[in-house]
């Protein structure tokens, strides 16, 4: 099969490599879309503690199953998926106590170890694989995955009915934690970023506050504050964004290397809450619901889809923020730009 390989950190090829084969536990998918994240370009620039080269990278994928090991029986060839990227150990005291993102053998397809989807077949264990419904569709439903990553963030968000909330980004991640803030029961929800090509889709989306700065706007102080940029100047400007009582929110990955800076004592004085949120934790399941339910506006967000020989293309246009989501069909003759009409 076909697929992107980082061979080391810097270095892409189209390559042709085995096809994958399942194990007893395992199905192996035809890949139809995998959606890139900034994840890939910390794995590509080796920034990412963690990853072995080379590794086929993406982790934001669906297909159909087209084989399934000895041992399956919940999923069977023909079935349309989505995929949990996330493989932990079982065995560390975080696992056995249900917190298996904080695994200390914590390891994600296309990530870390295991390849992942930028390429035409992935294989994966059979739990980590979710039946999708016959509505919805397969290239959009690439989206799932960063979804069940926004809700686990409003999983481990402290909360109230009626609160304030400020988004630094306006990329894939800013505009689903936007997109889910009215339902987690914001009464108003801006979001900013210097980037202003993408304030339209903000609005489009249904974000109806966007500006390039949060001095743009009319409130000084949020409830809650969520970085989904991992900029560590926005981070240092949202920090003293948050009113008393209130909660920041960690979300956007950083390079490893990133320090942010912030006044301890305001922290102390003002009673701030300071929150991370680490991948998914049981919400893959419940993103293939709320996504079926129309909880998030997919279309507008998927500008963009790649065969596999553009896929650098994609990366530069990821780096320079130029479009929406950028999704990889590994089994595409060729690239599309997507329309406001018709998106698949």
């Amino acid at each position: 099969m076909r697929a992107i390989v980082f061979e080391a950190p810097g270095q892409l090829a189209v390559s042709e490599v085995l096809d994958p084969t399942p194990g007893p536990k395992d199905v192996v998918i035809e890949v139809a879309g995998v959606g890139i994240c900034g994840t890939d370009i910390h794995v590509f620039e080796g920034h990412y503690g963690g990853t072995e080269f080379p590794i086929i990278p993406g982790h934001e994928a669906t297909g159909t199953v087209v084989a399934v090991g000895a041992e399956v029986t919940r999923l069977g060839v023909g079935d349309r998926v989505a995929v949990d990227p996330t493989l932990s150990c079982g065995e560390c005291d975080y696992c056995v106590n249900g917190r298996y993102n904080l695994c200390l053998h914590w390891n994600s397809m296309g990530v870390t170890r295991d390849n992942g989807a930028s390429a035409q077949f992935l294989r994966a264990p059979a739990r980590n694989t979710y039946r999708l419904p016959p509505e919805v569709d397969l290239y959009q439903a690439s989206m799932i995955e960063p979804l069940s990553c926004a809700m686990r963030a409003f999983d481990v968000l402290p909360r109230r009915l009626g609160e304030h909330y400020l988004i630094y980004g306006a990329g894939t991640m800013g505009l689903l934690l936007a997109q889910l803030a009215p339902r987690a029961g914001a009464a108003t929800v801006c979001v900013v970023d210097p980037n202003q090509s993408r304030h339209e889709l903000a609005r489009e989306v249904g974000v109806e506050t966007v500006a390039a700065s949060a001095d743009d706007l009319d409130r000084d102080k949020w409830d809650v504050v969520i970085d989904a940029s991992g900029v560590v100047a926005a981070i240092e400007d949202g920090l003293p964004r948050v009113k008393p009582g209130g909660t920041f929110q960690q979300f956007g990955v950083s390079p490893a290397e990133a320090r942010a800076t912030y006044s301890p004592i305001s922290i102390v004085r003002d009673e701030v809450s300071m929150v991370g949120s680490a991948a998914s934790l049981n919400t893959l399941g419940r993103a293939v619901e709320m996504f079926a339910a129309g909880a998030i506006r997919s279309i507008p967000m998927i500008s963009h889809a790649f065969a596999l020989a553009d896929y650098a293309e994609a990366m530069d246009m990821f780096r320079r923020g130029v479009g929406g989501k950028l999704q990889i069909r590994p089994n595409a003759a060729e690239s599309i730009e997507l329309s406001s009409v018709a998106r698949r």
